[in-house]
């Protein structure tokens, strides 16, 4: 099983990922809800949704994100 799946703490904050988890839009980093949440806040975050989205319409489905 893929490791994203498998991991047990917020590779941004070091927190627990039992309240769920989510691939950061800006690299592969697999995130807490908490984190994800200050995520959708960063000035650049429509940017790297869009830029994320143009990959998928290119058949990437393994985008490492604008920061990646």
């Amino acid at each position: 099983m893929d490791k994203f799946f498998t991991q047990k703490i917020c590779d941004r904050c070091g927190s627990s990922l039992d309240g769920g988890r989510i691939m950061s839009m800006f690299n592969t980093d697999c995130i807490c809800m908490a984190c994800f949440e200050k995520e959708r806040h960063d000035k650049d975050y429509d940017k790297a949704v869009e830029a994320d989205h143009e990959q998928i319409k290119k058949g990437n489905y393994n985008f490492k994100g604008m920061r990646g």
